[in-house]
């Protein structure tokens, strides 16, 4: 026979296993996996791959080993969603080519993000950008 109690306990259990799985979401759901191709910008050749890559719960920007950038005054990496976003400057771009990883803060919510650029700080233009798929 089921008890109030039992049905209580059963759909308690049950919203609690729904909540964390919506709250989970949308890190499950972002780019993690996502890849793309840099094109250059601005007069500037930037080539390679890049890569949403998920850590320890944590999320990176991963520049592929085929990394390349033919250099600029201030070079950074960051997100965008069909254009740049300032919010999103996750750091200095350390060389100009090779593997770099790039942490995206936990208050960054990556599924609202489709593209890596390496972005000239400076002048305020893209040097590189790449669409997420």
């Amino acid at each position: 026979m089921i008890s109030k109690r039992n049905i209580i306990n059963l759909f308690g259990a049950g919203a609690t296993a729904i909540a964390l799985s919506v709250t989970a979401m949308p890190a499950l759901a972002g780019m993690n996996g996502d890849s793309g191709t840099f094109i250059g910008q601005s007069n500037h050749v930037t080539t390679g791959g890049v890569s949403i890559v998920e850590e320890g719960g944590k999320f990176y920007v991963e520049l592929a080993d085929d990394f390349s950038l033919d250099g600029g005054p201030d070079p950074r990496v960051a997100l965008g969603n069909n254009g740049y976003d300032s919010d999103t400057l996750l750091g200095e771009l350390r060389e100009l080519t090779g593997t770099q990883r790039y942490e995206i803060p936990a208050s960054v919510d990556i599924s609202d993000y489709n593209q890596v650029f390496i972005w000239c700080e400076i002048a305020g233009v893209p040097l590189g950008v790449a669409t997420l798929n």
